[in-house]
């Protein structure tokens, strides 16, 4: 599924953005159909939202959430099953139309917002008790600093700010190779990585392209939160993810997937929460 990463070699952030925006375009629709996003069980009242978000986040009713890089809402619309009052934003029109269509379909109320992160200031106004992301999305963004600053914006004085994301040292390693393999940087470089795809992470064939992905440690993301005025309040990282993210992976009775050759030994999630006093 994967072509083996290269320096993008172009200093063009404008030009990295439009192509993964065409890219996940063209996923959104594919992701609507696919078996891992499960969209007919999420109908039948399946919740979306891992044990880890659930527990971490804690119970959301009467609070107003937003959900940043939302996709197609699954996950947004899963807290306002929960009694959120929601607000999901993502920059590919493709995935809100399909949100705004589940949303409307399930008569769930909820509210979509077609913008990428860092312009978002400018087109919703108000603040919210949580801001939520997850997971598989800071790989996307070139500019953590700008990023902390954008959700620290949103956040309510005496609310928070919520991530459960894949860990920066399990993507250091071959997705592909049935043994860890080191493939990728740890550390963050100005230019992304170019990388083509033949499909999605959905199983999605046919809806490939081009993208550019960048890295950031975990400290990248803690400095640009604490830099943007939040308050740490923990980090956690978890020997486990959601989904076989790795073909070494292999999954456990509880659904998720660890790496059993050496238990414990490679973080594959972590979790930030951290509040604006």
């Amino acid at each position: 599924m994967r072509a083996s990463p290269e320096p993008a070699g172009v200093n063009n952030v404008d030009q990295y953005l439009d192509a993964n925006k065409k890219m996940w375009d063209a996923w959104a629709d594919a992701h609507v159909e696919s078996e891992l996003y499960d969209v007919a069980g999420f109908k039948r009242g399946r919740c979306s939202l891992c044990g880890v978000d659930l527990n971490e986040v804690g119970d959301v009713r009467g609070k107003s959430l937003l959900h940043v890089q939302c996709h197609f809402g699954l996950d947004t619309l899963s807290w306002a099953r929960l009694g959120a009052k929601v607000t999901g934003v993502d920059f590919s029109e493709k995935a809100i139309a399909a949100a705004r269509a589940l949303a409307e379909e399930l008569s769930i109320p909820a509210e979509f917002v077609c913008s990428d992160v860092y312009s978002l200031p400018e087109v919703l106004k108000g603040q919210f008790d949580v801001v939520f992301t997850s997971a598989g999305v800071l790989c996307w963004l070139p500019d953590l600093a700008k990023w902390g600053q954008t959700v620290a914006h949103f956040v309510a004085s005496g609310g928070f700010f919520y991530i459960r994301e894949f860990h920066p040292v399990a993507d250091m390693f071959d997705y592909e190779n049935p043994a860890p393999t080191v493939r990728l940087p740890y550390f963050h470089m100005r230019e992304p990585l170019r990388e083509i795809d033949v499909g999605s992470y959905g199983g999605a064939a046919g809806t490939g392209g081009t993208k550019y992905e960048w890295f950031h440690s975990l400290s990248d993301v803690v400095n640009a939160l604490i830099g943007a005025g939040l308050q740490i309040e923990f980090v956690h990282e978890f020997p486990y993810t959601t989904y076989q993210s790795h073909a070494w992976l292999t999954q456990g009775d509880d659904g998720l997937w660890r790496y059993d050759a050496v238990p414990n030994s490679i973080p594959l999630m972590f979790s930030i929460r951290a509040t604006k006093t």
